[in-house]
């Protein structure tokens, strides 16, 4: 299955974009095509889709997101299953209807939504995502969640359930529930999933931008965060660009918009173009005339090469490609067997490799778009030759 996400800076067309690709990639025989959308699609498509997948053109299935629903849902399912508990406690249950999302429901059932389509029987999947810093958060956020949940509720703590009522006499500490372990394992599954479809080599993200300088900006700042996230892009969509011949009071923006294009098609593997039609495109035949890029193959993340320079300088050299990024906005900590990155607002903990965490860290530098974070090994960790 070939999975697009699709984001760019806010107000630039990525919803269109995102309903024009999954139209052509149906149109051009890429099989079962599931475009989800969080956005109204009225206007693209004409059509305005629920959660479950609704056939809008020949090959094109499309459905909707909807947060308040999926919080519901979820809330309910926790309440039912802590019952027990909750009716020891004297809680009074929450009625359906008095349960409203909170913030962080968007995230969790578009989450849940991308999980339930890669379960399905679908050739490609086109994914409408939010703007670009809420994007990037939220295909960030299943690795992160299962790191807070093996910190908090460790595995191989389960071993010890039954000592459990006696350690708590014992320590006078009581011991977590094996409901919440159990609860814990169930968010992990879902998280897994999740996080091995962003992974996955069919998984690429394509961006939709405006050309201009506050695009640019912003595209430059998202490529760095793709690749301290290990993210793919495959596109990068250069939306409602004017022709040459706009006439004479758009000339100055056409020229700007040029000049943009010509740096990106530089700074990225791949730029694509989709022309201004005068209008808000409204119907497929509107769509159709945007010329989307076609759903291209996956591609694997950018390696992370480790460099064994121990013979000539006893040093060992962690490769971490950040394209894009500026020294200024980098951030390096290094943290137990975790090395703690930081791209602006951007933040990843990355576990080290076996052989670097018998090391310490002596230093970094960024150099050509790739970090390189230097390694001495430790003398009381490191084996000993004859």
């Amino acid at each position: 299955m070939r999975t697009v996400l699709v984001t760019g800076p806010g107000g630039s067309g990525r919803t269109t974009v995102a309903a024009a690709t999954a139209l052509a990639a149906a149109r051009d025989g890429g099989g079962r095509v599931l475009l989800l959308s969080g956005d109204r699609l009225d206007g693209p498509l004409g059509v305005s889709p629920g959660p479950d997948p609704v056939e809008a053109e020949p090959g094109l299935w499309v459905a909707g997101i909807d947060p308040a629903e999926h919080f519901r849902a979820e809330t309910l399912a926790l309440q039912e299953r802590l019952a027990t508990g909750l009716d020891l406690l004297g809680a009074r249950p929450l009625a359906a209807e008095e349960i409203t999302e909170l913030p962080g429901a968007r995230q969790s059932a578009l989450l849940h939504a991308v999980r339930r389509a890669a379960e399905g029987h679908w050739d490609t999947v086109v994914v409408d995502l939010p703007a670009l810093p809420e994007a990037l958060a939220l295909l960030a956020l299943p690795e992160q969640l299962r790191r807070y949940l093996r910190r908090l509720l460790p595995r191989e703590r389960q071993a010890a359930r039954a000592l459990r009522p006696m350690m708590a006499q014992l320590a006078g500490i009581p011991m977590p529930a094996q409901w919440l372990y159990e609860a814990a394992a169930r968010w992990d599954e879902g998280l897994a999933a999740a996080q091995a479809l962003i992974e996955d080599p069919g998984t690429t993200v394509r961006l939709v931008a405006e050309p201009g300088p506050a695009a640019a900006e912003a595209l430059r700042s998202a490529r760095g965060a793709l690749a301290l996230y290990g993210l793919r892009a495959d596109t990068v969509v250069a939306n409602r660009v004017l022709p040459p011949d706009a006439g004479a009071w758009l000339t100055t923006l056409a020229a700007q918009q040029r000049k943009c294009l010509d740096e990106w098609s530089e700074e990225w593997p791949a730029t694509h173009e989709t022309r201004h039609l005068g209008r808000d495109p409204r119907g497929a035949d509107d769509l159709a005339l945007l010329g989307a890029a076609a759903v291209g193959a996956g591609a694997d993340r950018a390696p992370w090469p480790v460099e064994d320079r121990l013979a000539e300088e006893n040093l060992l050299v962690w490769c971490v490609p950040l394209p894009g990024a500026v020294k200024s906005e980098l951030s390096l900590v290094r943290r137990d067997d975790e090395l703690l990155l930081g791209v602006g607002p951007f933040h990843r903990a990355v576990p080290l490799p076996s052989a670097l965490r018998r090391c310490t860290v002596t230093g970094a530098a960024l150099t050509d778009g790739v970090l390189r974070v230097r390694f001495t090994p430790d003398p009381g960790l490191w084996p000993r030759t004859a």
